[in-house]
């Protein structure tokens, strides 16, 4: 089977004439008019496949997540139709940074997907020629993606569905000129996809990897880079395993290239480039390829309009989330103030092998993806020995196949999909609690003596924007906790996350909560112990007065993992994080060492004793009391009034309760979590 495919001229029965105005950004984000050129958008009487004669050979799938099948004689006003200026009719692909997105991706799309798929040892072409008209005029510049769309790819079906080729066009803000350049991503060798990456070759201008040094400030304007508006051409080959890419436009350098598909350069650890050791591996992306690449896996091309800029928070990801703006999704909105991407192709054609093969796989997986419900159950399959409160203070006893779209639920961050637990600062909390929390408690039941084991590998995305820096619980978070349901119902394990505002490290600490001796718990106190960064006690001077930054801290979305491993009474604690020293403790959770006055630490005389919480414990602490596992996100920052309890009252913005002002404004925790484990204890190493 062999398709070559050109542009064809059509006579137009009929055209409306309307004005489109070319716009430049403004280094304050603001748009000013450039110039308008009379351009004429196609009536539905002209087709896209009347100028481009080709489109029964791919699916159309649009900026709204959805896909329309075969494009022949089809159009929508949207996201794919016709125009035609003083130069050439055209076919225009338009998507907005935010609509609904087809398969995993973060992005939006109007693009093209081959209907058939092909070895990489075998001769496949694409050729395109091809303008970008407009690219996101905002979003966070030290984002490698903002600002940029992909024009054409090639994309496995199968394995990690990776894309061994995209080519971008990207412009910054207030340039006159952008950048062309393309990536090979890495087929990840293994099961798991994660520690993918990206490699980027520079075509006229940057690659990928050239960011700006803060949200709003952008590298110098590439002198040898192309314009929107700027007509250039690719042309792609694979012969016997290998990738040959002209790129060609008038007035600038003719480039061409050549990529291995079917033998890795990138099979050791110590092969990693150093774009890639600077741009990816500090986000935990730093896996390597399998040895024989992309061979034996089906391929297929792509052509279009791939947004690459997104309203996601960079925090989540800070190569391919860009924080900008989506207008909640209202498509028009962000039309109206040129945020989306747009690209027009004049003439496009492919050539296929005789033996390729239906791509009916790749859409059966990935179409409807993103709107289908993905259950919290179904990321980590232990929610059956759970039940949940939530930050409204509900209830849900069945984890299996539930969600929550406020408090609990899933997503992707581009590599995995992740449970979310998000909470506000004030909400309906549980008995004898300040604080709301989205968190599971575990429905067993057991003594420190019989023990058990709790695992979770988190990230924490969001702490309260506002509280009193003078109160250790202002800025935390309890990620994890062993909760006694005995006694005096205290907690032998609370593990923080803290950060104070403006700040890009924050702490990572654990407290240990006495089991008071006698009948009145007031005077209890907990004792904190750092893991990376500070403890409880390190706060601030004044309301607004914060300490210095930790320097081995860990920031708002860095990944970290612990385990809590009660065995024959003693807790065993570990704590891991990439490019952070491990960390254990140890501690006796049956025979306590807080029995006399004079055993009291300086921290608690510090924090708690001048508050009147000066209690002492029980000889035998927690010993024969029955305790149970939580996890999820325990919002310790509240709008409590800190001259009530300056170590638990936080001050914070609660906007009378009202939970989506507190998300809108920062007021809220919000917690994610890949993988845990519950179970009994196993014997310390």
């Amino acid at each position: 089977m062999n398709f070559k495919i050109s542009k064809s001229i059509t006579a137009f029965s009929s055209l409306m004439v309307c004005t489109i105005f070319l716009f430049h950004s403004c280094g304050d984000g603001t748009h000013k008019q450039n110039e308008t050129k009379e351009v004429e958008k196609m009536s539905n009487a002209t087709k896209a496949n009347e100028i481009i004669p080709f489109f029964q050979h791919w699916n159309l799938i649009l900026g709204d997540g959805s896909n329309v099948g075969k494009a022949t004689d089809y159009g929508n006003e949207r996201f794919f139709y016709t125009a035609k200026d003083e130069d050439a009719e055209w076919v225009v692909f338009k998507t907005p940074n935010a609509g609904n997105t087809h398969g995993t991706s973060n992005n939006t799309r109007t693009e093209l997907a081959q209907l058939k798929k092909w070895s990489a040892t075998t001769e496949a072409k694409m050729n395109a020629t091809l303008k970008v008209m407009n690219v996101s005029t905002t979003g966070d510049a030290r984002v490698a993606s903002t600002f940029s769309v992909v024009v054409g790819q090639i994309h496995s079906a199968d394995g990690h569905e990776n894309e061994p080729l995209k080519i971008f066009y990207k412009k910054f803000p207030g340039h006159a000129k952008g950048s062309v350049f393309w990536n090979y991503e890495i087929n990840t060798a293994g099961d798991d996809n994660s520690g993918r990456w990206d490699y980027s070759y520079p075509i006229w201008g940057y690659d990928f990897s050239v960011v700006g040094t803060g949200e709003n400030t952008y590298p110098p304007e590439p002198e040898d880079g192309i314009a929107l508006g700027e007509t250039f051409s690719y042309e792609v080959e694979i012969k016997d395993g290998v990738m040959h890419l002209k790129f060609i436009s008038a007035g600038h350098e003719t480039k061409t290239f050549t990529k291995n598909l079917i033998s890795s350069e990138y099979a050791e650890r110590s092969d990693l480039p150093e774009q890639v050791e600077n741009l990816f591996v500090p986000i935990g992306q730093d896996g390597v390829e399998r040895k024989n690449a992309y061979d034996g896996e089906g391929l297929f091309f792509k052509l279009g309009c791939y947004n690459q800029t997104n309203g996601k928070d960079p925090k989540v990801n800070k190569v391919w989330c860009s924080g900008a703006e989506t207008h909640g999704g209202d498509v028009q909105k962000q039309y109206a103030d040129g945020n989306y991407a747009e690209v027009w192709f004049q003439s496009a054609n492919i050539t296929i092998p005789d033996d390729a093969y239906s791509n009916a796989g790749y859409f059966q997986a990935n179409d409807g993806l993103s709107a289908k419900t993905v259950y919290p159950s179904e990321v980590i399959p232990f929610m059956d020995k759970f039940k949940i409160l939530l930050g409204d203070g509900t209830n849900a006893d069945d984890l299996v196949d539930y969600e929550h779209k406020d408090f609990f639920y899933t997503v992707i961050d581009g590599t995995r999909r992740w449970v979310v637990y998000k909470t506000p600062n004030s909400g309906v909390t549980s008995k004898n609690s300040s604080n709301t929390r989205t968190e599971l408690h575990e429905k067993r039941e057991w003594t420190p003596e019989e023990g058990g084991n709790l695992t979770g590998t988190c990230k924490v995305m969001q702490v309260s924007v506002s509280g009193d820096a003078r109160v250790a619980a202002s800025y935390s978070t309890v990620v994890g906790q062993i909760h006694s349901g005995e006694g005096h119902e205290n907690e032998p394990l609370k593990i923080f996350y803290k950060k104070f505002p403006g700040h890009t490290k924050g702490s990572v600490f654990w407290n240990y909560e006495i089991n008071t001796a006698g009948d009145d718990n007031s005077g209890r106190w907990d004792y904190s112990t750092a893991v990376w960064g500070n403890d409880m006690s390190v706060i601030g001077k004044s309301k607004n007065d914060y300490p210095p930054e930790p320097e081995d801290g860990i920031e708002l979305g860095e990944e970290f993992s612990y385990e809590v491993n009660v065995h024959k009474g003693i807790m065993y604690l570990t704590f891991k994080s990439d490019k952070h020293a491990t960390k254990t403790f140890t501690k006796n959770l049956i025979a306590s060492e807080f029995v006399n006055k004079s055993d009291l630490p300086a921290q608690v005389k510090k924090l708690f004793v001048p508050m009147g919480q000066d209690g002492t414990e029980r000889p035998n602490a927690y010993s024969g009391e029955l305790n149970y596992f939580k996890q999820g996100a325990y919002n310790q920052t509240n709008g409590k009034n800190p001259e009530t309890n300056m170590v638990w009252c936080a001050g914070a913005e609660t906007y009378g309760g009202d939970i989506a002002q507190q998300y809108k404004n920062g007021c809220y925790t919000e917690v994610w979590f890949v993988e845990a484990t519950v179970g009994p204890s196993v014997p310390p190493k």
